[in-house]
């Protein structure tokens, strides 16, 4: 879904956003299905947000370089709390494995590889890579004159 949004100041943004259901890896190969969400704004445009619904009251939000899960949809990338590369499972199902880690716990995330391929090129076409700093800055929280 794309969205256009006013911020502070009349400038102007675009979300983009993409409904899926990811798989949480459990012991011994088992899956649960967590409806996740993607979120890219041209306001923030070297991150991207992954929120995760899951059973508690407030769903999860992860936030990360976009260049990460860009690289990881084709090979292994990733150092320190997040962790992105491209798999099969057993079922020749194409995923994109998300490794985070938190300080006392990890979890990994299988998203299906061709809706997060399809996701990340419209954000590639909304701002193409090398183009991030001629973006307009954010101003959230910009309360204006006092």
């Amino acid at each position: 879904m794309l969205q256009r949004g006013r911020l502070p100041g009349d400038r102007t943004h675009t979300t983009v956003e993409r409904e899926l259901v990811c798989q949480l890896v459990l012991e011994a190969g088992r899956t649960l299905p967590v409806p996740t969400r993607l979120v890219y704004r041209t306001d923030d445009p070297y991150a991207v947000h992954v929120v995760f619904h899951t059973d508690t009251d407030e769903p999860v939000e992860w936030c990360f370089a976009r260049d990460l899960l860009i690289e990881g949809i084709f090979h292994p990338t990733g150092v320190g709390d997040v962790k992105v590369w491209p798999g099969r499972t057993g079922h020749s199902m194409n995923f994109v494995h998300l490794l985070l880690s938190g300080p006392t716990e990890h979890v990994l995330i299988q998203a299906p590889a061709r809706a997060l391929s399809a996701w990340t090129e419209r954000t590639l076409r909304m701002v193409p890579p090398g183009t991030e700093e001629a973006q307009p800055p954010s101003h959230v929280g910009d309360l204006g004159p006092g």
